[in-house]
This record gives structure tokens, C-alpha cells and sequence, in this order.
């Protein structure tokens, strides 16, 4: 399967006219190697705790939510809080693992042009927009999880992302360098740079999204479908 591959430590140089067969199984976002196939307890264990930070950040932010503050609004040991998400960002991004797989599963399965289905820039054009609505509605927790440096570009959904734009860009210019063109397109649609634009720039994300189709007309050389639609 063409998306197998992301898994491992470079982008894999996926065939420039092919989509991917089936269903990608979508990415697991908890800590890594953990078994998926929890007993009872453990799944009971994991939602309580998931259920107190979500509480926490709804009373404090994100910035609340500390491994000490969930262990005790669960009434648990701060080790048991450990053990199950590994450190703060693993938590976080377990409270993020819904929202993230309905993303994916929309842009590796769903209807076009977001979907399989729909020519290459059109689909890169609905990704962009679509990723930055999802960067939106819960931008404060996608910055409070972010990886640090070491982790960034290798956390799972990240990968996942950047393989996806890396497939569609060589659809649409087989001969373009895309593993230097994707890193400056994943720049537009970084959580931080969201944040940056949004929040203490101002700028409303019908702006943003604007300027993704016209950053996609400018590299590809096509102006997008929906890019003529009023």
C-alpha cells in the first residue's frame, strides 16, 4: 500500500500516477507501541483520564492541563498517567486522535475533491483548505501538543500529512523536486503559523485559505477548480 511506507524514516518516493488501493488504515496518534487491543480496565482507565484533561482544558485551556493536574482530577497516580500517554504531548495528542482520524479518513477515503477522485491540484487545493479548518477548531490544544524539534516532522499524523501532499505534487509535476517543494507548502498549513496569522495577526481564515489556492496555482501552474467557484 502506497501509505505503508510513511511510517518509516523518509518520505517514500511514491509512483506520481497512482492512488492508493483501498482504504489506508489510518494512523494511530497514542504513544507509540502501544497495544492497540486494551483489556476493559485499561480502556475504562484511558477514557477517564482523557475525560479529566478534556475537562481541565475546558475550565483552564490547554495550558492547564498538566500530567500532575489529570492524575488528580482522575484520582489516580501521576505514574499511571505516564505509563498510559508517555508525557504531556502524548496526552495531548491522544485527546486530538478523533478529530485527527475523521481528517484523515476524509482525505485518504472520502468524496472528491477532498477525497480520491478529483485531478491531483484540485485535491491538494481541498487538502490545504481543509487542513486549515482543521488547524482552526482546536488550534489552542494543536499548538499545546505540539512535538518538540526532535519529534516534529516524525510525529505519525505529520508524516502522514506531508506523504499525502508529496503524492498529490508529483501527480501534478512528475519532474518537480517536491521533497524541497512540499516542506515550504506544509509551512502554510503549520499549526504555529495558523496561530501566528490568526491570532496575533488578525487575519480572518477565508484569507488564509485564498491564499493557499493561490500559493497552489502559483507552484503548479493550474489554477484549482474551486478556485473559479464564487
Amino acid at each position: 500500500m502506497l501509505y505503508a511506507g510513511l511510517m518509516s524514516a523518509s518520505l517514500p518516493p511514491f509512483p506520481s500516477h497512482q492512488e492508493p488501493a483501498g482504504t489506508p488504515e489510518l494512523l494511530e496518534l497514542g504513544v507509540a507501541g502501544q497495544d492497540p487491543c486494551l483489556r476493559a480496565d485499561a480502556a475504562r482507565n484511558r477514557a477517564r483520564l482523557l475525560e479529566a484533561a478534556a475537562k481541565l482544558i475546558a475550565e483552564h485551556g490547554a495550558a492547564g492541563v498538566t500530567m500532575e493536574a489529570v492524575a488528580a482530577a482522575a484520582q489516580v497516580g501521576k505514574g499511571t498517567v505516564f505509563r498510559r500517554f508517555g508525557d504531556r504531548v502524548g496526552l495531548l495528542t491522544a485527546l486530538l486522535d478523533h478529530s485527527e482520524r475523521t481528517f484523515q479518513a476524509a482525505f485518504l477515503s472520502g468524496p472528491p475533491p477532498l477525497g480520491p477522485g478529483a485531478p491531483p491540484v484540485d485535491r491538494l487545493n481541498a487538502f490545504g483548505h481543509a487542513m486549515l479548518r482543521h488547524c482552526a477548531q482546536s488550534l489552542e490544544l494543536q499548538i499545546a501538543a505540539e512535538p518538540d524539534p526532535a519529534r516534529r516532522f516524525t510525529a505519525p499524523a505529520r508524516r502522514l500529512q506531508r506523504g499525502h501532499v508529496t503524492l498529490l505534487l508529483r501527480q501534478a509535476l512528475p519532474d518537480a523536486d517536491c521533497e524541497l517543494l512540499v516542506p515550504a507548502l506544509m509551512g502554510f498549513l503549520d499549526p504555529v503559523s495558523v496561530h501566528h496569522l490568526t491570532k496575533q495577526c488578525g487575519m480572518p481564515l477565508a484569507r488564509l485559505e485564498a491564499g493557499w489556492t493561490d500559493l497552489v496555482t502559483r507552484v503548479t501552474g493550474v489554477t484549482p477548480a474551486a478556485a473559479d467557484k464564487p
